[in-house]
């Protein structure tokens, strides 16, 4: 693929990320799989969860590729997907790709993160006939993290400071980060129910995946760590296949051992994919691309639960948060899109031949 062709695979909207990621799914002949919000996108648009099996429908070994998980996230790895549907699959009889395209439909045409619920779709994976999770943190910091004005002033950037002096700077991230469930309007919030999307993604796990025996996941991502750099962070329940997916992909971070950018979190989408394909195992990653620094990219997300938790989304200054949203998750920069394609293409490809080995040969 020539530059010109990569750097077409990235899109300014949700809508142009639809089309293309159709248009290749139709070019090769493949059959898309509409799962249809009723709700109007940020243009009037359609929004939908698109899915597309590239490989044999009765396939044992199942690659699922996830993009849009956090909405404005969703600009990465739609490009990814869109490309790996024009290279095509790697052949082989009894693999097959499963692309699950925006997730998170609104947050990506809208600009935001969080789904139509307010909900962080990572925190959501839970189980609601249990007692829900608790994040005294946030509780502690949760009006400083959006009070009444923007910019916040010098009261609430004190209060936090202080909070991570206390803590330390990781302490402060677990606070913030790690989901809550009791501030419906706040930052990282799970929900109190299965959101749409949840709800929408486990048919499609149900439909797709009951046949597979072994299942890779690869779930994409951006906002953490170095730019341009997709970190490759282990994301199985099982630490046992965790040699194997070194073998697969190389060098890998785990939040549970401290090495990644991110953390811990509760109700992660990789739930569905044990809950639903019991049958299967399972062996995955977060493809986490960097973007900006934490001081650019944490502020503006602030800003937008700000703006949403006020009311305050009329505006010049309402055009400017959403923008720096953007930005803060989608750099329009050629060289960053050329380590995205390059990195994306090279794990989707590493977990197809990886699942051609014997698992015993590889344990």
């Amino acid at each position: 693929m020539n530059d010109n062709a990569i750097l077409e695979l990235f899109s300014p909207s949700y809508a142009t990320a639809r089309r293309k990621f159709m248009d290749a799914a139709a070019d090769r002949g493949l059959r898309i799989d509409s799962r249809v919000l009723d709700l109007p996108g940020a243009a009037g648009e359609t929004l939908a969860i698109d899915v597309v099996l590239d490989g044999p429908a009765f396939a044992s070994k199942l690659l699922v590729v996830l993009s849009g998980v956090h909405g404005v996230e969703g600009f990465c790895g739609s490009a990814i997907q869109t490309g790996m549907l024009r290279l095509g699959a790697r052949a082989h009889p009894d693999t097959a790709v499963l692309h699950v395209h925006a997730i998170n439909p609104h947050g990506f045409s809208h600009l935001r993160r969080v789904t139509q619920e307010n909900v962080d779709l990572n925190r959501n994976f839970v189980d609601f006939s249990q007692p829900l999770p608790v994040n005294a943190g946030y509780g502690e910091i949760h009006e400083w993290l959006l009070p009444p004005s923007w910019p916040p002033g010098r009261d609430a950037e004190s209060a936090l400071a202080a909070y991570r002096d206390k803590h330390g700077e990781r302490g402060l991230q677990r606070a913030i980060g790690l989901g809550q469930h009791a501030h419906p309007d706040g930052m990282f919030f799970g929900g109190r129910a299965p959101t749409w999307s949840n709800r929408t993604f486990r048919a499609v796990l149900q439909h797709y995946g009951q046949r597979a025996r072994e299942i890779a996941s690869i779930d994409i991502h951006t906002g953490l760590g170095p730019y341009g750099v997709g970190e490759r962070i282990f994301a199985s329940f099982d630490g046992g296949v965790l040699p194997r997916a070194r073998q697969w992909w190389g060098e890998l971070t785990d939040v549970h051992a401290g090495s990644s950018t991110s953390i811990p979190m509760t109700g992660p989408i990789q739930t569905a994919l044990f809950e639903e394909c019991p049958q299967a195992s399972h062996i995955g990653i977060c493809l986490e691309y960097g973007t900006w620094p934490n001081e650019r990219v944490m502020p503006a997300l602030r800003a937008d639960h700000w703006m949403h938790r006020h009311g305050a989304d009329d505006g010049v200054q309402a055009v400017q948060i959403r923008q720096a949203l953007k930005d803060a998750f989608y750099p329009d920069a050629d060289d960053w899109k050329r380590a995205v394609w390059q990195q994306g293409r090279q794990a989707c490809e590493q977990a197809v031949d990886g699942l051609q080995a014997p698992r015993a040969s590889q344990s």
